[in-house]
């Protein structure tokens, strides 16, 4: 989507009470870094930072929400949990100005454009920004967090091993990241896609990853799902793949796995019991999924972490 139309809210918060905070940046490449910040408070915080016109931004709100705010706060970009922004403008600065909500995790991405086009040299027809016709064209997009990227994010802001591997470890995942963003379907829109124009549907979508994730243990078959959400089963598995970039079983595998990685992490539940709360009913066929999704077992990963 290009930003050419007029996006009106304007910030009502009182500024004065909004505390400022700063990202925990990390220099990746020249023209490459990642940038992280958890607000853990119970007040709004705002962050901001210049960013001049040769750099694609990329935001990602994991936990909370958050604002992206334009033109001295005359228009706002609100950013849900679990959804993401990217924004590219080659006329003018956008600098960052974000106010996180308390209890809001945010992950950023700045990229030049330079470097972005040497990544993606041959898919430069493929995403919308890089053609041709769109080189001097105002962009954005908002989407979706995929369990996957999810995964990766989480990563990236729970980071614990040595620091001298912190450079080396972020630009593999912030690598990944960028594979896994872009590789799903971005240059999708309403346009191309009648099913998203239509509000109902993305919404018993919505409703359908609900219904797999509150029914982790048995959940119901994909015929069963389409008539509790009153969609085909065809607009369901291309509406679920236009949404979150998966199938609906891909999106409820990368979930357990998300959940199980969590759950282990507290250290409170054997791997026995994790398996358990993610759907398996055996430590076996769970031990396997993990390794499949990770590279790892459970009882190594523990390890890793400890």
């Amino acid at each position: 989507m290009n930003l050419n139309k007029e996006i009106s809210n304007p910030l009502g918060n009182d500024s004065k009470s909004i505390a400022v905070g700063t990202f925990d940046e990390t220099a990746i490449e020249a023209g490459f870094k990642v940038m992280t910040f958890q607000n853990e408070s119970e007040e709004p915080t705002v962050l901001e930072k210049a960013i001049d016109s040769s750099f694609i931004q990329l935001h990602f709100c994991l936990k909370g929400s958050t604002q992206f705010c334009f033109n001295n706060n005359t228009y706002t970009l609100n950013i849900p949990e679990e959804n993401s922004l990217l924004l590219y403008n080659p006329q003018r600065d956008l600098p960052i100005h974000l106010i996180t909500n308390p209890k809001t995790w945010v992950v950023s991405v700045l990229i030049s454009i330079k470097k972005f086009h040497g990544l993606f040299s041959h898919e430069a027809n493929y995403i919308s920004f890089l053609k041709e016709n769109n080189k001097q064209k105002k962009y954005y997009k908002d989407g979706y967090i995929s369990p996957s990227m999810a995964v990766v994010l989480n990563q990236v802001i729970n980071y614990n091993l040595n620091s001298n591997l912190r450079e080396l470890y972020y630009k593999a995942k912030v690598y990944e990241l960028l594979s896994l963003y872009f590789n799903r379907g971005e240059d999708v829109n309403v346009e191309q896609c009648p099913f998203l124009a239509d509000e109902s549907n993305v919404l018993k979508i919505k409703r359908a990853k609900d219904i797999i994730i509150n029914r982790i243990s048995e959940p119901p078959s994909l015929a069963d799902l389409a008539h509790e959400i009153d969609l085909s089963l065809k607009k369901l598995k291309e509406g679920f793949k236009q949404i979150y970039g998966t199938t609906v079983y891909g999106f409820l595998f990368d979930y357990k796995m998300e959940l199980a990685r969590k759950l282990l992490e507290t250290g409170t539940h054997n791997v026995n019991e994790v398996g358990l709360k993610v759907g398996y009913s055996t430590a076996s066929h769970f031990i396997a999924a993990f390794k499949k999704h990770y590279g790892t077992t459970p009882k190594k990963y523990i390890q890793s972490i400890n």
